[in-house]
């Protein structure tokens, strides 16, 4: 029997009144009736009778909620956007071949017909167990540099799955190296300093050719998506962004994000960006090319995180340093 006691309701990143998204974009008058209708979603597809349903975090057209069993928690995760539901159910088999190769992912509990993603009345759910942990810490070199390791790890698994073709959008044709950085100076750069861009082109010009190949690669892992626990990566989190793309420009993103979670982003210091990468590189060493480009994408993706305008988080100084140091070299 579920608790009475309503579940808390929240936002993961979006400054809106929770109330008001649970009603306008899941149809639920109030967070208590959202906990008994999860309550028996789980009943009626997985045979799981819950305690509580403790919390509910929305972020678009996604939520999950952490409910409570006998055995511990897990997590229901579900969405109301049609569109995306090929998509999860995709997500849902790959992070389910991972866990079988031994990747720390958060696997996908079947339910009682064996389906991984259940789709009904205009929602896709699915469900896992709760992976106990802390977000990656990286202040924590100890912790950086296992997630250097882990990151190669993870993109030799992810180039050998086989249903990768699943996850490639239909009719997309992929821009080579050169011509995505320069495009992106010439459409998304206008607020940066001339220096900053002129020293990023000048970097593309003299750059190896761009015959790198792709595969899947997970392209969101950064601190959100990482849990610690045990002096260990304890899950690697929310596959829904992986996409095709080179294993070095995702290393140069993650190189750049990795300490960004939902609010306030900032960068990382130029010695912890540095360890990310040295450890990824003891597990798997850049190719010459891959070496040759890894600069331009560190560059390319620390611009891209400078805003217009205010900069509170430091993104700007960031890149200054980046560059001192690129003038030096």
């Amino acid at each position: 029997m579920i608790e009475s006691q309503a579940p808390m309701v929240e936002m993961l990143w979006e400054p809106h009144d929770p109330r008001h998204a649970l009603d306008e974009r899941f149809g639920f008058g109030d967070a208590e009736s959202a906990g008994r209708w999860v309550a028996a979603m789980l009943k009626e597809h997985w045979g799981v009778r819950i305690d509580s349903c403790e919390r509910i975090v929305m972020s678009g057209g996604n939520a999950i909620a952490w409910v409570g069993v006998p055995s511990g928690r897990l997590l229901a995760k579900w969405s109301v956007v049609r569109e995306r539901f090929p998509r999860l159910m995709e997500t849902a088999r790959l992070t389910c071949w991972l866990h079988r190769r031994g990747l720390p992912v958060s696997a996908p509990v079947p339910a009682r017909e064996g389906r991984l993603q259940v789709e009904v009345d205009g929602v896709s759910m699915g469900l896992q167990r709760e992976v106990v942990g802390d977000l990656l810490d990286t202040t924590d070199l100890h912790q950086v540099r296992a997630a250097g390791v882990v990151l190669a790890q993870l993109q030799d698994a992810l180039a050998a799955y086989p249903d990768a073709d699943q996850l490639l959008a239909p009719a997309v044709a992929f821009t080579p190296l050169t011509a995505r950085v320069t495009d992106w100076l010439d459409s998304h750069a206008d607020h940066l300093p001339m220096a900053a861009r002129d020293t990023l082109r000048g970097l593309v010009i003299s750059a190896p050719p761009d015959r790198l190949p792709r595969q899947l690669v997970h392209f969101d892992f950064r601190s959100a998506n990482i849990l610690w626990a045990h002096g260990e990566v304890a899950a690697i989190l929310d596959f829904e962004e992986a996409q095709h793309d080179h294993r070095i420009v995702e290393l140069a993103r993650a190189a750049v994000l990795l300490g960004t979670r939902y609010h306030n982003w900032g960068p990382v210091s130029a010695e912890i960006r540095a360890e990310f990468l040295t450890s990824y590189q003891s597990e798997r060493p850049l190719t010459p090319a891959e070496a040759g480009w890894l600069d331009i994408l560190l560059l390319w993706q620390a611009l891209a995180m400078v805003p217009p305008g205010d900069d509170p988080t430091g993104w700007g100084p960031s890149v200054l340093s980046q560059l001192s140091q690129e003038t030096a070299e």
